[in-house]
């Protein structure tokens, strides 16, 4: 099964949110990735949290013309050529969407010549993963952020997750005021676990928005409602003020959605900066690369999760390992799929059963793609 043809689609979603009394526009990008090879297998891959045209740029104008031909099914040689490829002095970003995306279409092709599903041949440990809910959303005043929460509890989630920080230190550089930005969310934190109870796991996360200063304040100000972990709480995943927080709060540290390479994280684990890992399949370098990650982090005996949203890509490997874990089931980014995908399986009691089908089990509605693309993409969408 040989790769005949290769060409990436970014796509522009736009997102209507009626929630808690919200009602807002916003959107998310994404870049499909579709293979077809010369038996007639078609495989999607997928990638998003960038600039999703520079993506389809890389793909269709660098990646496609040197994997053509190429034999589907070895799939290391095609991660290794990629990586040689695009980041020949192990450089993270752009390229490393690129090869994630292309990764994890290389999978699906080979789970659906090998008549499995893709969680099965990762190691099939599971046929459902835990969710956690990323539900609390800047756009939410602090009474709307109380009200989501408690909806998602009563759909039957125990797991939530609101962002804090908000961009501060981008606004910060235009004389916006961190501190005030923290105050806000330490009175947005309480009003959610008051709202919640003490039975929900509350997680936080930063997006890389804070410095070591400010998180350390924030952390310590939240630490009596009990978060279940803060996630990118430091710019840049800077591994000393990674270290340094973990010595200044009792909260779990967790980082890695938007890491690209495998060194990263082994820098991550090695100083022992993090209590959670969470690489992104389809940022992280695909299902070929985050296997690795995620046996370095059971040689260090780190707990290992998904981080950065898209759930139905990143099941297949936290049911796959025996070391899998939660799951992130993003709002905005499962909108996106729902205007995307078909067959994609519901939550129940705050789970995802896996699917039977063989591959990653649900398929672009192609028709749905063709429209989306005729929209003009907006750089800077979907960063959330």
């Amino acid at each position: 099964m040989k790769i005949s043809s290769i060409k990436a689609i970014p796509l522009y979603i736009p997102i209507h949110v009626d929630i808690a009394g919200a009602d807002k526009e916003t959107a998310m990008s994404v870049c499909l990735v579709r293979i077809d090879t010369d038996c007639g297998r078609t495989g999607w891959g997928f990638t998003a949290i960038t600039e999703e045209e520079v993506i389809a740029e890389i793909v269709n104008r660098v990646v496609a013309p040197n994997l053509v031909g190429e034999e589907v099914m070895a799939r290391e040689l095609i991660w290794h050529k990629l990586y040689w490829l695009l980041s020949p002095r192990g450089q993270t970003g752009y390229a490393s969407h690129a090869i994630a995306a292309i990764d994890v279409a290389v999978w699906d092709l080979i789970g659906q010549k090998l008549e499995a599903p893709v969680w099965q041949l990762l190691g099939g440990s599971r046929d459902r993963v835990p969710l956690y809910a990323t539900f609390g959303f800047p756009f939410f005043d602090q009474d709307q952020l109380a009200d989501a929460a408690r909806q998602w509890v009563a759909d039957g989630f125990t797991h939530l997750k609101m962002t804090v920080g908000d961009g501060a230190l981008k606004k910060a550089a235009g004389g916006y005021s961190i501190d005030e930005a923290i105050e806000r969310d330490i009175r947005r934190v309480r009003a959610v676990r008051e709202a919640v109870g003490s039975e929900v796991r509350l997680y936080l996360d930063a997006n890389c928005n804070l410095d070591l200063f400010h998180a350390a304040k924030l952390a310590r100000a939240v630490e009596e409602c009990d978060i279940a972990m803060f996630e990118e709480p430091i710019t840049q995943n800077d591994v000393p003020s990674m270290v340094e927080l973990k010595r200044k709060t009792s909260i779990p540290l967790s980082c890695g959605q938007n890491e690209g390479l495998s060194f990263r994280f082994r820098d991550l684990l090695a100083a022992g900066a993090v209590d959670v890992v969470q690489p992104n399949v389809v940022i992280s370098g695909g299902f070929t690369q985050c296997l690795k990650i995620a046996g370095m982090a059971e040689a260090h005996n780190v707990r290992f999760a998904n981080g950065g949203a898209w759930s139905y890509h990143n099941m297949h490997i936290h049911a796959g390992l025996a070391n899998g874990g939660l799951v992130e089931h993003h709002y905005l980014a499962v909108e996106c799929y729902k205007a995307v995908y078909r067959g994609l399986p519901e939550p129940d009691a705050g789970f995802l059963a896996l699917p039977d089908g063989s591959g990653l089990g649900f398929t672009p509605d192609e028709d749905a793609v063709r429209e989306l693309s005729k929209r003009p993409t907006s750089a800077g969408a979907g960063k959330a």
